[in-house]
Formats: structure tokens, sequence, C-alpha cells
């Protein structure tokens, strides 16, 4: 039952629930913002009725994800006022900043832009109408690039100090543009760009084995797979700029995603097990000293070890959890690298029809990259633990435990209550979510008013593209934090 009373660990599983809930749409909707702005692209080149079709449905399904993403979002920000009260108080100088202009800025340019893919496609000329596509797109990203600078500011804060209890800001910009900033953005937004490819590739595998859509399909695919294969290639510069900010920033959480105890350098192991009863780490198959090499350029670079840290520095109790969860992310991207060169080579080659194998992979592929996103949060968010702000590097006294973060007014029942009702309306919301988007999906691209099955002739009149099935659906007046 100590769970169960465990203020701390309530408070942390509410909020870790809400945000893992959030961040099923939150990679979807920036994911699939890139294959619709480049539907919109394709149609505003080739003015075909089938392409129209096609970013129809793209927006469509954007459209119901940004929606729930953005509802679910505002959950987390009255937790900050009420479970992580005391959070608030000593990050709020810095996070007003950051929160105020991903609202200000990102969300007004997304939703405002989305309204007139939703409502403009004959009130606009078509140009301005594929530039609204990129833009919509554009402040999904820049949307994320403040929610990232407030993360990565708690992982590696800079430009502040500590006065009666509370960090203040010194320099905007040294806080915005921190050590973790630049590698941690690049890194998320080249994952859920791949994952938003495979989304893609998925739906029109579906399509391919049902013998339906054809030309939607192949062209789907042909698109989603450029974008897989570049974005997975770009993962490899990017992960490593990440796990080198990490080995020279947070050596705690170096240490832990290898299971290392005791100084020297880091080796880099395929697989294992850490048992922190005994402190030592079974891990068969490893390279001596390759994260060493891969963080510095040397094999023998000394990096401090878990023994170095205090029991109540370093995360005990999830080491072998954030070892797992890495080494899955890991051995994850490598099933997206095979998946993404495979898709592409059978697209140059045209044998995405024939290719029932791949059709098959294409259809669960995108669980490798989902996944692969949720476990590296993970790492990022409990491999800092027992911190919720990371001690800064020059000026340690900028800090704050995760146990004195939470809110000392709010009791075990209430929690309890609070994650039992999240929960059923979660499930609600996602049921609600799937169905909507299925039946997008079952519906399929629609071409003046028939389904875009293969073969069909494309009309010279065009109808309208209003999407006012999803019109509907009020978008909040708030600003959300999309990425956590």
């Amino acid at each position: 039952m100590g769970f169960f009373t465990d203020v701390v660990a309530l408070s942390r599983f509410q909020f870790a629930m809400t945000v893992i809930f959030h961040f099923l749409f939150v990679p979807l909707s920036i994911g699939l913002g890139l294959i619709v702005a480049l539907a919109e692209t394709r149609y505003y080149k080739t003015r075909d009725a089938h392409d129209l079709a096609a970013a129809n449905l793209w927006v469509k399904i954007f459209t119901a994800t940004f929606v729930v993403g953005v509802a679910t979002g505002i959950t987390m920000e009255f937790a900050f006022g009420t479970n992580w009260a005391d959070y608030s108080r000593f990050v709020g100088d810095i996070f007003g900043a950051p929160l105020a202009a991903e609202a200000l800025f990102a969300f007004f340019l997304e939703s405002s832009f989305l309204g007139v893919l939703l409502f403009g496609r004959k009130k606009v000329s078509p140009k301005f109408y594929m530039v609204s596509s990129w833009l919509v797109w554009g402040g999904s990203a820049l949307s994320a690039l403040w929610i990232i600078i407030a993360n990565s500011w708690m992982q590696t804060p800079a430009g502040a100090v500590v006065k009666d209890g509370r960090a203040v800001i010194t320099d905007f910009f040294a806080a915005a543009i921190n050590h973790s900033t630049g590698p941690r953005y690049v890194h998320t937004v080249v994952a859920l760009l791949i994952l938003g490819a495979f989304i893609a590739m998925a739906i029109a595998a579906w399509y391919l084995i049902k013998g339906r859509n054809e030309r939607f399909a192949v062209n789907t695919i042909k698109t989603a797979a450029v974008v897989a294969l570049v974005t997975t290639i770009l993962m490899i510069p990017a992960a490593h700029w990440q796990a080198a900010e990490m080995a020279n920033t947070q050596p705690s959480k170096t240490a832990a995603v290898e299971g290392q105890w005791e100084d020297g350098p880091t080796h880099l192991a395929f697989f294992g097990w850490v048992d922190e009863d005994s402190g030592k780490t079974f891990a068969p198959f490893a390279i001596p000293g390759m994260t060493s090499f891969l963080a510095s350029g040397d094999f023998n670079k000394t990096y401090p070890g878990l023994n170095s840290f205090d029991a109540a520095d370093r995360p005990t109790g999830l080491v072998n959890t954030v070892f797992q969860t890495y080494h899955l992310m890991v051995a994850l991207f490598v099933v997206i690298a095979v998946v993404a060169v495979w898709a592409f080579v059978a697209a140059r080659k045209n044998r995405l029809t024939q290719s029932k194998g791949l059709q098959r992979v294409l259809l669960f592929a995108w669980i490798a990259p989902f996944l692969a996103i949720q476990f590296g949060w993970m790492v990022a968010e409990l491999g800092r633990q027992p911190w919720i702000v990371y001690p800064m590097a020059d000026n340690p006294d900028v800090s704050l435990r995760t146990a004195d973060a939470i809110s000392k007014a709010v009791p075990a029942p209430q929690l309890l209550i609070t994650i039992a009702l999240f929960l059923v309306v979660y499930i609600v919301l996602f049921i609600g979510w799937l169905r909507v988007v299925l039946g997008f999906i079952k519906k399929g691209p629609i071409v003046d008013g028939a389904t875009d099955n293969a073969g069909s002739t494309s009309p010279t009149e065009l109808p309208s593209a209003n999407v006012a099935d999803v019109a509907d659906v009020p978008a909040p007046d708030v600003a959300t934090a999309e990425v956590m």
C-alpha cells in the first residue's frame, strides 16, 4: 500500500500518465503536419483531383489529432498549479517567457492557418492555401521549440540564480539556448517526423492490403519513404549530439544508461541487466570505451560511475529502468532504419504493390518509432532523478529535488481520485479520437463524391475541399505545452 499513500510517487505517476497520453498525439500532429504540407504541395503542382482527395484526407486526420492533443495538454498546465505548486513557484520566472511565447507565437500561428486549411480552399488563392499548410507545420515545430526550451532548462539550467528560494532569470538567451536545447530539439523533432512518415506508410499499406485506393497508397509510401529515410539518416548525428551533451552535462544519467558503477571509460553494451542491490551490471556483449568515444572522440575518456554519486543524488531504484529503456530505444532505431531502407528501395523499384511482406511490415512498423519516442522520454525524465531541476553545472544551488517540488496541500486520496478521473476521461477521448480517425481512413480519399479506387479517372471540376466534418470541433482558446 506504500505507493497509494506516497504523495510524491502519486504526483509523479499522475503527471507521467497525462504526459504519456498527451504525447500520443503530439508526435502525430507534428509528424503528420509535414505529410499534410507535402500533400498540399503536390496538389498545388498537379491540380489533380486524386491529389486533392489525398490532401483533404490528411487534413482531416491532422485536425482530429491536433484538437485532442491541445485538449489533453491543458491538464498538465493545471497540474503545475496543483500537484506541483512548489515546483511552479521555483521555476515560474524561468518558464513564464517560453510558455507565453509558445501560446502567442506558435499556437496562434498553427491554429490560425489550420483555419485556412479547414475553410479556405475556395476562399484563398491556391498558393496561399499551400503556404498555409507549411505554416501549420511550422507552427507545430515552433511550438515544440518553446516547450523544449522549458524542458531543457530543467535538464541543464543556465542563465539563472536562486533568490528567496526561487530561480530568477539573469540572462534570457543563456536560459533559453542552454546546453541541451539544440540537441534535444533536433533529436525530438527528427524522431517525430520519423513517426509521422511511418504512420503515413501504415495507412497506405492498409489500403494496399485491402486492394483499395492503390494510387493514393503508392504515392503516399513513395513520399513517406523518402521522409523516413532522410530523417533516419539525420537521426544518427542528432542522437550523437544529444548523447555527447548528456555525457558532459548529466554524468549521473550517462552512468545510468550504461549501468556504469565505477569511474573509467564508458562501454557500449548491446543488452544487459543492472542489479542495484549488488551494484553490478551484467552486459556480456559490450564494446569497451565505445560510449566514451562517441561522446568525446577518445576511447579512454574517463566518466564518473554511479558509485561516485551519493545514493540520494542518482536515480536510485530506476537505474535498470533507465538502462533498459535506453537500449530498447537504440534497438528500435535499428528496426526503423531497416524498414526505412526497405520501403525506400521498394518504392524506387516500383515494387510496392507486389511486395506483400513489406505491406504487412509497414502496417505495424509505426510501433517501433512510437515506442522509441516514449522510451527516449523515459530516459530523459527518469535518468535525471531525483532532480526535477538538475543541478546547474557552474551554480549547483540552481536545482530542485522532485520530493521538494510537489504541493504539500494535495493529499494522497485526492491524487487517487484525480488519477481515476483522468483515466476515465482519457479512455473516452482516445476511443472518440480513434473512431473519428479510423472513420476517415475507412472512407479513404474522396474524389468528387466517390472513393479514390485504383483506376478511377480524374474529373476536371474539383469538389469543395471544405472539411466541415471536423471543423465543428472547437479549438481551445488557450495554448498548451505540446511537447513535455
